[in-house]
């Protein structure tokens, strides 16, 4: 059966204390309603809706450069989340399928425990709660369980003494068939202290009309809502944690794994060594073999087997490192490629370039690629030697097995083959510093004066 996703990400987030509407917020460098897109398209659902409201026009445009494909409904008022669902009754009116709920700001439910719920659905149940078992249940709704069917979602502040110590509460994930879905919306009511129409309550309207409820349970730190910074702060751990596991599992070796810091889409094939304090942001893909040494910041790049990186180096997004590619220590290199085993191997910055296979770049070269208005390119071909303090000023070609000379401003192609030697001419001054030395004291006692 045909299955749509609709996720909640309308409200303000007035706790995170920000401009920046809350699902926005970045987790592990995306926005963390990117995490619980990724999960719901990990589902091959036929359609994905958001529903915005708070700061709509920022979340749409921001989710559309990522995901154009998904489809958005606002909530215009904040009647709650059951009226928020609603919303998305005029695109989904005729649609023939299943339905389900998720949450822009609950990002680490896994496709593995949305899967007990499509199964549970299978399985012939009605409506499908996802809830977890909690230590310190707190605030949450509590799930009200007889004979293996869910009867009701009971919220903290509604609860008896003896409810308040249930442990089951409610995720707020829910899956049902789409018909289903808006036929009991319609039955719920806003008669509560908040005037809000309540998800929770699609339980109690789906017992009265004699349909099958149960739950089904995940770990409690799969629903962690991020209501604060400080619970921003905590997901970002929880984050992590998990990637570093799952990469150690892979077969790559972290040397200090607590000091090693992944983006959402980084992918290290096996083998490849990580060493501390290396930062992942996103884009970042290494084959295996690969080795980052420590103190490397690492965005939007793709690095090669066999590749050495680090320590201290910089890779910018657009970099494309080669077989056997080395790049050193305080050396940045953006938008370039770098083709198999050339060398790069402390302080430089090479940008907007190309570099052939087996060349040599000195250090202190410096591609100059910005004019102040433009970027302009530099070419490099195969089996080239740059002399250190090279400038190279772009737009500029320098041909195979061709040399520059140490402290060369190339400003003009070199043919294959050439020495470039682009120095002012050194003058020696015999006894002018003395001379020199004399003019300056005079002249600062004369201003001192």
């Amino acid at each position: 059966m045909e299955r749509a996703i609709v996720i909640l990400a309308a409200g303000r987030g007035k706790r995170m204390n920000s401009g920046i509407p809350k699902v926005l917020h970045k987790i592990a460098g995306a926005p963390m309603i990117m995490h619980t897109l990724r999960t719901a398209q990990s589902l091959d659902p036929e359609r994905v809706i958001v529903i915005t409201g708070h700061g709509a026009d920022r979340v749409e445009k921001e989710i559309s450069e990522i995901e154009p494909e998904i489809g958005f409904v606002r909530q215009i008022e904040q009647k709650g989340t059951g009226h928020a669902v609603k919303c998305a009754e005029k695109i989904l009116k005729d649609f023939v399928g299943n339905t389900l709920i998720l949450y822009g700001d609950v990002p680490f439910i896994s496709p593995e425990t949305l899967q007990l719920l499509i199964e549970e659905k299978e399985r012939g149940t009605d409506l499908v709660i996802l809830g977890f078992k909690s230590k310190q249940p707190r605030s949450y709704g509590r799930l009200i369980i007889e004979n293996d069917q869910l009867i009701s979602i009971v919220e903290a502040k509604d609860a008896t003494h003896e409810q308040l110590k249930i442990t089951l509460c409610n995720s707020g994930v829910l899956y049902t068939e789409n018909k289903i879905l808006f036929q009991l919306l319609s039955s719920i009511t806003n008669k509560n202290a908040n005037e809000e129409y309540y998800l929770t309550d699609i339980v109690k309207a789906a017992k009265d009309q004699n349909l099958s409820v149960k739950a089904v349970f995940c770990d409690e730190p799969e629903t962690l809502g991020i209501n604060t910074r400080s619970e921003l702060s905590t997901a970002e751990l929880t984050f992590q944690i998990r990637a570093r596991e799952r990469i150690i599992e892979n077969g790559v070796t972290l040397s200090q794994p607590e000091t090693t810091y992944f983006s959402f889409d980084t992918e290290i094939g096996r083998e490849a060594c990580i060493g501390p304090n290396v930062v992942f942001g996103p884009g970042v893909t290494i084959e295996s073999g690969a080795e980052i040494l420590p103190f490397c910041h690492l965005e939007g790049c793709h690095i090669s087997k066999g590749a050495r990186i680090g320590p201290f180096t910089r890779l910018r997004p657009g970099t494309e490192l080669s077989e056997d590619v080395k790049v050193g220590n305080f050396v940045e290199i953006k938008n370039s490629t770098i083709n198999a085993k050339s060398k790069i191997n402390h302080l430089s910055y090479i940008g907007d370039t190309t570099i052939g296979e087996n060349s040599n770049i000195g250090a202190g070269t410096i591609t100059c690629n910005y004019d102040g208005i433009s970027k302009h390119t530099t070419k490099i071909g195969n089996d080239v030697f740059i002399g250190s303090n090279t400038l190279l000023v772009a737009p500029v070609s320098v041909g195979d097995k061709s040399m520059t000379a140490s402290g060369t401003v190339v400003t003009e192609d070199i043919p294959s083959g050439n020495l470039a030697i682009g120095r002012v001419k050194q003058v020696n001054k015999p006894g002018y510093v003395k001379k020199l030395v004399a003019l300056l004291r005079s002249k600062k006692k004369s201003k001192d004066n």
